[in-house]
């Protein structure tokens, strides 16, 4: 509201004195925000002055008026890394594929925000790479306080009643597709509108929309907010991108048998006539620069005219001599484990690492 009293003063001579400013205006891109929208601007100027040098009553006028409204806001990826992910793994598994973001009220008022997320579609991803797949069953969730994905206590899905300069951590959860492998990296991008507050719990506050007309007493909304990743200048929203990349194992499997005796020869030259001992080596290797392999379980059904060997069990997390994809040999040097039962061998190999083979070695009797 605007309150102006004029006057006029008729003489020969009169002082007058009045202070006065001069208005700063700010960028559109450095909005000050530390008044909140709403609070009420009074100011009051006094004038005094003489008639023929006598003082007269001093003239005072106020003026009132509302700040106005700035809706600003950011979106930030928490980190600039990327997010390894495996093959295959999913919204259920512990930990699930999370990339996390940092959305922080920058406006003049508490607001609720809405929250989407989408795959980006291919093209550059910010953490290096190319996006060369989507994620699957993307999901939102607003941390609870402690900066920790836990899916019992982060249950909302849209930011509510955001203070001043305040910031909440989001979390985007997807599943990654069996089929990705090592390297492949999927860019996803998270947008957050504001939305009206004032309402605690429930449901996102109602659209808002920004003023265009004269200023008025009242309290009008501007939007101050720039462009994100996807979104457009002071449009009321902001976005920002993040990305998983896939840590796969790249496993090559061969099993290669070798003569240990005969019935005839014996271990000179043997053949594999009825009554020979063979050996069986199942070798298991990782290619080098991928994710390691782990709880690797062998199971090697024994089919007709070969009898295991439980004389001599079975040999477990052994090594080779040589290259597993051309030429290589076991080593004996595997420990005693693993199992035969319904005429079938198995054994559990903890680990085989980047670059590395491991093997399972038993022994059969020609029948």
């Amino acid at each position: 509201m605007n309150s102006r009293k004029q006057f006029l003063v008729a003489a020969s001579a009169f002082a007058l004195s009045i202070g006065a400013a001069n208005p700063a205006f700010a960028q559109a891109t450095t909005v000050p925000n530390t008044t909140l929208a709403g609070t009420d601007i009074d100011n009051t100027v006094t004038v005094n002055y003489q008639v023929g040098g006598v003082d007269q009553t001093e003239e005072t006028a106020s003026d009132t008026f509302q700040v106005d409204r700035v809706i600003n806001l950011t979106v930030a990826a928490s980190d600039n890394a990327t997010t390894s992910v495996s093959p295959g793994q999913n919204d259920s598994d512990t930990p699930p594929p999370v990339t996390t973001f940092v959305v922080t009220n920058t406006s003049n008022e508490v607001l609720d925000f809405q929250l989407a997320v989408a795959n980006q579609g291919g093209g550059a991803a910010p953490n290096g790479g190319t996006d060369n797949f989507d994620v699957g069953s993307l999901q939102i969730f607003v941390d609870d306080g402690d900066g920790i994905y836990n899916p019992a206590d982060d249950t909302q899905t849209f930011i509510d009643e955001l203070g001043v300069d305040a910031n909440v951590t989001v979390f985007v959860i997807g599943s990654i597709p069996n089929a990705q492998v090592n390297g492949d990296v999927a860019a996803v991008t998270l947008t957050a509108t504001a939305r009206e507050g004032g309402t605690v719990g429930g449901t996102v506050g109602a659209a808002i929309t920004e003023d265009t007309g004269a200023d008025t007493d009242g309290v009008e909304t501007v939007f101050a907010d720039g462009a994100g990743d996807t979104d457009a200048n002071r449009d009321g929203s902001f976005s920002a991108t993040d990305d998983y990349t896939v840590q796969a194992a790249d496993i090559t499997v061969r099993k290669i048998s070798t003569v240990i005796s005969d019935p005839v020869n014996g271990t000179t030259n043997p053949k594999a006539i009825p009554g020979a001992v063979v050996e069986y080596c199942i070798a298991i290797g990782n290619a080098s620069g991928v994710a390691d392999a782990s709880s690797i379980t062998i199971s090697d059904p024994l089919l007709a005219n070969i009898t295991y060997d439980s004389s001599f069990g079975n040999l477990l997390n052994g090594t080779i001599t040589g290259d597993i994809a051309t030429s290589f040999t076991c080593n004996a040097d595997g420990a005693a484990g693993g199992s035969f039962a319904s005429n079938t061998v198995t054994g559990t190999i903890p680990t085989v690492a980047a670059g590395d083979a491991r093997t399972l070695v038993f022994r059969v009797t020609v029948d």
